[in-house]
């Protein structure tokens, strides 16, 4: 006697949301049943809401945001942000906790990535290129790296800070390290207390 599964349909649906990033085998599988369980207006709206973000988002190809044919790019179409600031993160995510804080206002400029090379990609796999372009034709003053703190985050921000040293009229930060916000001392690792030791202010 054959073995019992789900129809054809069920089972392309369940292998093409284990695509999807930090949904596994067992999680597809119960988005899948979920989404067949619900009315077909439901998995209609789903179906649709997906072909409208993949037909009408694409990358910026300034600053790497998400952008529409619509309203276009909202920051670099901003005439309210500030001109003379540049703030380097990794991914386009990485803008939205940032614009959250409500602590910077400026450009942004995306890598889509960081310099790894256990998984072979190199500074050419990244959007560097534009990155010195913008600098070229831009009038910053000031470029912030806000990279992760991990390995590979420091080889970028290194690899960018040699590249900065040319542009001598531009400062270059980085995002300070440390301490949270309601932490102690008792809960930080010893990297996040030496980073907050070497980047101690004055009071």
């Amino acid at each position: 006697m054959a073995q019992v599964d789900y129809p054809e349909p069920v089972k392309a649906l369940i292998v093409h949301l284990k695509q999807l990033p930090g949904i596994g085998p067992k999680s597809a599988e119960r988005v899948a049943v979920w989404m067949m369980q619900q009315k077909k207006g439901t998995t209609a709206l789903f179906s649709d809401v997906v072909r409208v973000a993949g037909e009408t988002v694409f990358e910026c190809r300034t600053c790497g945001f998400f952008a529409t044919e619509e309203k276009g790019c909202a920051i670099c179409d901003s005439v309210q942000r500030d001109s003379a600031s540049l703030c380097v993160v990794e991914q386009p995510t990485d803008i939205l906790p940032l614009e959250r804080s409500g602590a910077y206002r400026g450009q942004y400029h995306t890598l889509r990535g960081k310099i790894s090379p256990l998984d072979n990609v190199g500074p050419e796999d990244l959007r560097i290129r534009e990155f010195l372009e913008r600098l070229g034709a831009g009038n910053f003053t000031e470029v912030i790296l806000a990279l992760s703190s991990d390995v590979e985050g420091e080889a970028t921000g290194n690899y960018l800070a040699e590249i900065l040293a040319d542009f001598s009229e531009i400062r270059v930060s980085k995002l300070a390290q440390g301490i949270p916000a309601g932490g102690g001392l008792e809960s930080a690792d010893e990297l996040t207390l030496m980073k907050a030791l070497q980047g101690r202010v004055s009071l």
